[in-house]
């Protein structure tokens, strides 16, 4: 059989190979296998695929609030503001020179007319003093707020302030994210006590009343810096910028030169003697972002930028076009820093608000040629994308003290010594019930002015 010189092994293993071959041919898997393949086949030709649905543009819904949505509490709707409504409501102000008129109306009134006649009036510097601790401490528990030192003065958020230095009328200006710069004579209990003006397009980020002539208020967005001249009625434009203008601070006690700063990170002098709107000079420090300038109280010639994560110090008379070096930086700041000021008298100290949730005090050794001294307390600085950013002021009566809002409970403004002791609580469950992100002090008299994100402004 041809299998016969096998080994008995061998003839036992080709045994089982071949009847294990036949037991699979009698089950017939092959043929099976392909009818159930035509039967599938069969099967998928007569379905009909359904279409798949089109995925959304935006997938996340988010929660809007009825006021949002433009629906009444009753569940009315309201009517749709168009394109061209919301032009009119806010047109584009244009360039040079603008009239000092309400924005209500088309000339001037009385009660416009008394507030210019009011404002020439008081316009006159007074020198500040400074005070003892424990004398100061009792004219913080003296200063209280009522509800008539509460008003509405602009329409949006508040984004600067700035107080006029008379000490017979209190005279408040603040600025808003819309461009409105808002003038209220606080001792005018009439409700024409307050009027609103237009002199810009975008918010108004810092405003001064000038430290020489306190009859012009200088406010300044991101297109413009103007000067508004009650003598003539004119916000006068001092310079202007290509939507980049972010603060600015005098360079002498004439305020005829300023420092400012921009958006990104470039730092230009101007001079409101020169005519036209450029600058005399403009100088890249090298910032990605710059929020705020201020110069020294006593060395004019230095003055502070605040950034991203960075502060350093200038020499006014040093700046290039590229390639500035800083006098001194104040290191330690691991975020975004809000702000940063030196102190009023004798500008020694530093204050800054940086959005790692701290206030930090630099005290600064003589010609900042020496490491400086650091002192830091915790703060809740996370005021959201609704709020102003909180911003450190000194108190400009005293050397050691500074102001800045608060978002603890009750809502309150907060009164801190350069340690970080915490000195004083402004607060009021009755006339104060929101967050005052920007804060101003008078510097003669014991005024603190408070102003929050729907435009109230609060008088202490």
């Amino acid at each position: 059989d041809g299998y016969s010189e096998l080994s008995a092994y061998e003839q036992k293993r080709l045994k089982n190979l071949m009847e294990n071959a036949k037991f699979f041919a009698a089950l017939k898997l092959p043929e099976t296998a392909a009818r159930l393949r035509q039967i599938t086949t069969k099967s998928q030709s007569h379905v009909t695929k359904r279409a798949k649905p089109k995925k959304a543009n935006d997938e996340t819904i988010r929660r809007r609030s009825m006021r949002l949505q433009r629906i009444e509490p009753s569940g009315i709707s309201m009517p749709e503001v168009s394109a061209q409504a919301k032009a009119e409501e806010y047109p584009q102000v244009p360039a040079g020179p603008l009239p000092m008129v309400p924005e209500d109306q088309v000339e001037s009134s009385k009660s416009t007319d008394d507030l210019f006649t009011t404002w020439m009036r008081i316009s006159e510097v007074l020198l500040a003093t400074i005070m003892m601790l424990s004398r100061y401490q009792d004219s913080l528990n003296r200063m209280v707020l009522s509800q008539e030192n509460v008003k509405k003065v602009v329409k949006s958020r508040v984004s600067s302030m700035a107080l006029h230095p008379s000490e017979s009328i209190l005279l408040v200006a603040a600025g808003d994210k819309f461009g409105h710069v808002g003038l209220w004579n606080v001792d005018c209990k009439s409700e024409e006590g307050a009027h609103i003006f237009i002199p810009h397009n975008s918010l108004v980020s810092c405003m001064h009343f000038s430290p020489f002539n306190s009859a012009h208020l200088l406010s300044l967005s991101s297109e413009a810096l103007r000067c508004g001249d009650v003598t003539r009625a004119v916000f006068d434009e001092i310079c202007r910028g290509e939507e980049s203008l972010s603060s600015f601070a005098f360079l002498e006690d004439t305020a005829s030169t300023a420092v400012v700063g921009h958006w990104d990170g470039e730092v230009t002098v101007v001079d409101r003697r020169t005519p036209g709107t450029s600058p005399e000079l403009s100088a890249d420090v090298g910032f990605k972002r710059m929020r705020t300038v201020h110069v020294h109280p006593v060395n004019k010639q230095y003055f502070i930028a605040a950034g991203s994560v960075d502060v350093c110090i200038y020499d006014v008379r040093c700046l290039k076009p590229t390639g500035n070096k800083p006098v001194s930086t104040l290191t330690g700041h691991t975020k975004s820093v809000a702000s940063a000021y030196f102190s009023p008298i004798t500008g020694n100290r530093v204050v800054t608000v940086c959005a790692d949730d701290k206030l930090r005090n630099v005290h600064l050794p003589l010609f900042f040629f020496f490491p400086p001294c650091l002192f830091f307390c915790r703060h809740n600085n996370n005021t959201g994308r609704w709020l102003t950013r909180f911003q450190a002021v000194w108190d400009p009566k005293q050397e050691d003290c500074f102001m800045v809002g608060s978002m603890a409970r009750p809502r309150q403004i907060e009164v801190f010594q350069d340690t970080g002791k915490l000195l004083h609580s402004f607060y009021n469950l009755d006339c104060l019930g929101s967050v005052c992100s920007i804060n101003v002090v008078h510097p003669t008299k014991n005024i603190l002015v408070g102003g929050n994100s729907s435009g109230r402004i609060h008088v202490f």
